[in-house]
């Protein structure tokens, strides 16, 4: 199957929206239900990692497929299904222009089209999918492979928002299109900020940061002066939880009323953590979300007392 073939397959992002959930029928609250988030499989990083040469080495993924695989059987068999599966990035290893980036695009694709068919994908831009420093042709690549790189979509009546991190990062070479999605997400907040829906979660790849609001800028997070700006926006706007990846350990903290929430890689552990998927409920009042190993998930499922959140009325 062609990367072409298989991406034919996912109902992908469009018009800054994701038709698979249509907001006309899903902008109520109508109970509890759950979303399952993962991070970073970057087809391709374990074999580059494990040889010290994580810039242009990754000519093996089979480990990742593998992984992907689990990943996708152990969500195929929740029941009740998960809502969406969203991946926060970092779909493949290889940047915009190196090698074996169609091959790993191919495979991912292959995999991900094994997902149950109600269970929509919500696919976030990571740093390898768009560069570190995107230009709008890596963004443009993203989006005919991919989908859009920044949209929302209500399900429940819950307003989600998936955004491109990386224009916060390194905007540089594009700065019409981080200009673009900063007056769009301004939007998407003010509707959010008028509460007119029982949560607003942001998806994204880059953390704002890892710990603490405070803490020291590095690779990992977003710098001091952008994070602080960005987490402002968001909770005036109502925003409780962000979701991301990049760290390839599981971390998070909180700030003021936003839950940032660091998972860690279905692929490659630069931690201790292992591979696996975070399980999200959500319920009128909070949002409780966990993290599985795929060995927990594929075996046990989800614990009771996380399926008892979704009897709540």
């Amino acid at each position: 199957m062609s990367a072409a073939e298989a991406g034919g397959i996912f109902r992908r992002a469009r018009g800054r929206t994701l038709d698979a959930f249509p907001s006309e029928k899903e902008r109520e609250w109508k109970g509890p239900f759950y979303f399952i988030q993962g991070a970073d499989p970057q087809f391709g990083l374990m074999k580059a990692w494990s040889t010290g040469d994580s810039d242009s080495g990754g000519d093996e993924w089979g480990q990742e497929i593998r992984l992907t695989e689990q990943a996708v059987e152990a969500i195929n068999k929740l029941k009740p299904k998960p809502r969406f599966f969203v991946l926060c990035g970092d779909l493949i290893h290889a940047m915009p222009g190196m090698p074996w980036r169609k091959e790993q695009t191919a495979d991912l694709q292959r995999v991900l089209a094994r997902v149950d068919s109600d269970i929509p994908l919500v696919l976030v831009s990571g740093n390898h999918d768009v560069g570190n420093t995107p230009t709008p042709e890596t963004v443009a690549e993203f989006q005919r492979t991919w989908g859009d790189d920044y949209f929302s979509f209500w399900v429940g009546g819950v307003l989600f928002l998936v955004l491109n991190s990386q224009f916060w990062y390194d905007a540089s070479q594009c700065p019409a299109l981080k200009q673009a999605q900063d007056q769009w997400l301004h939007q998407q907040l003010s509707i959010a900020g008028q509460r007119k829906c029982q949560h607003a979660i942001v998806f994204q790849h880059i953390p704002l940061f890892l710990h603490s609001i405070d803490e020291d800028s590095n690779y990992f997070n977003l710098t001091k002066s952008v994070r602080k700006e960005v987490a402002e926006k968001l909770i005036r706007a109502g925003v409780t939880a962000v979701f991301s990846g990049h760290y390839h350990r599981n971390a998070g903290g909180i700030y003021q009323n936003l839950d940032m929430v660091v998972s860690s890689a279905i692929g490659c552990q630069l931690g201790e953590d292992t591979h696996g998927l975070r399980v999200v409920v959500v319920t009128a009042e909070k949002i409780v979300h966990r993290y599985y190993s795929l060995d927990e998930l594929s075996e046990k499922g989800i614990d009771d007392d996380l399926m008892g959140l979704m009897e709540e009325k």
